[in-house]
């Protein structure tokens, strides 16, 4: 029997504004899809923050014995400077400005996106697609949605006729908004756009002969619009309906908004059974923003080089920080709030190191069953992180007394408390001991010039076929090692 069998998760599904008790539209799998960076600039923290509070939920799912299929996109052409469908394309912008490719921007943001999410320890996605990879698939929605009456073409570009969808659906179901209110508090187009409506949007837009990214399509040369790419790839992976789709809460509207429409206006149907949205980072009380400068990055957070705070912190440190808020709740970052996680989460760390050292006894005088359930409830309930860390404080009380005769564990109990700690630290949190992973490097790093002291012996007795095996076995492993004036060093591929 699977964890999940016994527990009964509820969910916040922004659509309803209520809990719902979870149940997936296939037994034991879960379609999960996550609205991914736009890949023009380095990942600030705020962004972090909504990736690692998804990547808490894709482990719960996970631990609780789901098979999960978490598909986050790369949004790599398409999204507009404004958010809407005006100005400039970001990744276009930036490129113009580097004086290099618009695919060069790409890499280089994409990659520091991984190397980031990486340092923070959160799981890859199962799938990753990004835009420009599902051109044709965008062009095939869009195909649809004209030929179900609910988009026109204007000089090569594609729009979404907002006023005409809402005769028959709701626009607006997901962000509470009134089309009549948005109406009412919009301007008369002047007459330069080619929209019939203010609040129509692109599906696709003509590019103009200064525009690099473009493709071909029935209506002429060009490019998607931004909302329409995670419409193509959330139901390519996961289908026309599908159970969880996510994103920081900046994104419910226009972008979740048209997702909606775009989904109900090409197959009939609302593709999303429970929508999820994280709340924003601040910075010392204001919107943490690549647009305000009010951000930081984390490689500034991890090596201090930066005017927020007293000192470097490590990812570890920095996750746990974040976890410590509910998803949903905004959070604020400062250097008072960080340096009081910190002390924390050491506190977390040292209590899990000393239960190592923990023998049992003949009884127990702590109900582990029952402290092991007050965790999962707290994540049954909205996935509440704060919560259980909240009971790991607890299990962190239970250990003190333990070490101090106060109290006691059998073997069984002593056995399940471990695990289960670890698994709700390590697995489900994803926090990493980092002082074990330390000391762990120092004794490899000891072996290892152990060896490279062992081959030099070897090579100044002549022995070249034994200080060869030494080498061709490291290299086997991922250890290169490399000669020089200085001596030998190695590196870990």
């Amino acid at each position: 029997m699977q964890l999940y069998q016994n527990q009964n998760l509820k969910i916040y599904n922004s659509l309803s504004g209520e809990k719902e008790l979870f149940t997936p539209i296939h037994e034991g799998n879960v379609g999960m899809y996550v609205c991914g960076p736009t890949v023009y600039s380095n990942v600030h923290l705020g962004n972090c923050r909504t990736f690692i509070s998804f990547d808490l939920i894709y482990r719960y799912l996970k631990h609780l014995g789901y098979k999960v299929r978490y598909v986050r996109n790369i949004t790599d052409v398409g999204h507009l400077v404004d958010d809407e469908d005006d100005g400039e394309d970001k990744i276009a912008k930036k490129a113009r400005i580097d004086q290099i490719e618009p695919m060069e921007v790409v890499q280089k943001y994409t990659v520091d996106f991984h190397q980031i999410l990486e340092l923070f320890n959160n799981l890859t996605p199962s799938i990753e697609p990004t835009a420009t990879g599902h051109i044709i698939e965008q062009i095939e929605i869009i195909k649809q949605i004209i030929d179900n009456g609910f988009a026109y073409v204007v000089n090569g570009s594609v729009y979404f006729d907002v006023i005409k969808f809402n005769e028959s659906h709701h626009y607006g179901i997901l962000s509470g908004r009134n089309i009549d209110d948005m109406i009412a508090n919009t301007r008369d187009l002047d007459g330069q756009s080619d929209k019939k409506n203010p609040q129509d949007f692109a599906l696709w837009k003509n590019a103009e002969p200064q525009h690099i990214m473009r493709w071909p399509s029935p209506w002429g040369d060009g490019f998607p619009g931004w909302h329409l790419e995670c419409t193509a790839m959330s139901t390519k992976y996961l289908g026309e309906k599908f159970d969880i789709h996510g994103g920081g809460m900046d994104l419910k509207f226009p972008h979740h908004e048209c997702e909606i429409a775009q989904n109900e206006a090409c197959t009939g149907h609302s593709p999303v059974n429970y929508w999820m949205h994280a709340n924003m980072l601040t910075l010392n009380g204001k919107k943490m923003a690549k647009s305000t400068g009010n951000n930081i990055l984390p490689r500034e957070l991890f090596s201090g080089e930066n005017t927020v705070l007293s000192k470097a912190f490590s990812p570890a440190v920095a996750r746990f920080f974040i976890l410590q808020a509910h998803y949903r709740s905004i959070l604020d970052f400062s250097d008072e709030a960080i340096l009081a996680s910190e002390k924390g989460f050491n506190r977390l760390m040292e209590a899990i190191d000393a239960l190592e050292n923990i023998q049992p006894e003949a009884t127990s005088t702590l109900d582990i069953n029952n402290w092991k359930q007050t965790c999962y409830d707290a994540m049954n309930d909205d996935f509440n992180s704060p919560i259980l860390i909240a009971q790991l404080f607890e299990a962190v009380r239970y250990i003190n007394l333990v070490k101090d005769g106060k109290e006691s564990l059998n073997a069984t109990d002593l056995e399940q408390f471990k695990k289960a700690i670890k698994a709700f630290v390590f697995d489900v949190l994803g926090l990493k001991n980092e002082k074990a992973d330390d000391a762990e490097n120092g004794k490899l790093e000891g072996v290892i010039n152990m060896l490279i002291g062992m081959r030099n012996e070897a090579r100044a007795n002549k022995n070249f076929a034994l200080s060869d095996q030494i080498r061709d076995q490291l290299i086997a492993l991922g250890i290169q090692l490399k000669d020089g004036k200085e001596g030998t060093s190695f590196s870990l591929n």
